[in-house]
């Protein structure tokens, strides 16, 4: 009985030194998210630079995660509860991986928006709809932690609210440049911005299935529908 507690403990201790370098993934996410926006805003090239050296710290991390799961299915044969919460881990470290990525990818225009005229209130709204992602990570990391069903639930009901904030903002670039050419350039940077933030939301949606998951074993299967209704879609290369 013993040896069998013994080894439930390294169990546990493995299992929560993974959740505890996800943890730390996503505070380093969150934070990147905000200063991608603010960095925009503030036509800051020295904060959008360390949003780009942190992204290296999130891929690290991913990497570490991956590595201690690989090894810990090898070596241990997880299954049930403790294979599902592993599986849910992986999960989660891509899709923030991934929201890192679109941060980056935020960060490195504001270089080049910072050759362009400028655009009335564009970096003020791009903020705010960050911030609204911002906190939706925040409360999915909170829901996982906590193995909080509703609040998972409720984040991903939100992502329709981003949905509808990214459209308008696509409504307005659009109305901006058949006002002025001269702001084509920059309205379409400034898309593919918003457009990276609106994914962001997609992949903080996926975070929050993946606590209703760990909860229930099962991903949700009410379906979710986009509010992202534009009939025109602008797909730019990252080299923009």
């Amino acid at each position: 009985m013993q040896n069998s507690q013994h080894i439930r403990s390294a169990f546990d201790r493995a299992l929560e030194s993974l959740q505890a370098n996800m943890l730390k993934m996503g505070g380093l996410v969150e934070v990147n998210i905000m200063d991608a926006a603010k960095a925009l805003e503030d036509r800051d090239i020295d904060l959008a630079e360390k949003v780009r050296e942190r992204d290296k710290q999130i891929d690290n991390l991913e990497e570490i995660i991956n590595d201690g799961i690989s090894r810990f299915i090898a070596q241990e044969s997880p299954v049930a509860t403790d294979l599902r919460f592993l599986l849910s881990i992986l999960k989660v470290s891509n899709n923030l991986e991934r929201i890192g990525d679109h941060a980056k990818n935020t960060a490195k225009r504001t270089n080049v928006l910072l050759q362009l005229k400028d655009v009335e209130n564009s970096q003020a709204a791009i903020r705010r709809l960050s911030r609204d992602v911002q906190v939706m990570l925040k409360d999915a990391l909170d829901a996982y932690i906590n193995r909080d069903k509703e609040l998972a639930l409720d984040v991903i009901a939100r992502d329709t609210e981003i949905d509808e904030l990214y459209s308008g903002l696509f409504r307005e670039f659009l109305t901006y440049m058949m006002e002025d050419p001269r702001n084509i350039t920059a309205c379409m940077h400034l898309h593919f911005i918003a457009k990276n933030i609106e994914r962001m939301g997609d992949h903080v949606t996926s975070i929050a299935e993946q606590v209703v998951f760990v909860v229930t074993g099962e991903m949700p299967t009410e379906k979710r529908d986009k509010a992202d209704n534009t009939s025109i879609s602008l797909e730019l290369s990252k080299d923009l």
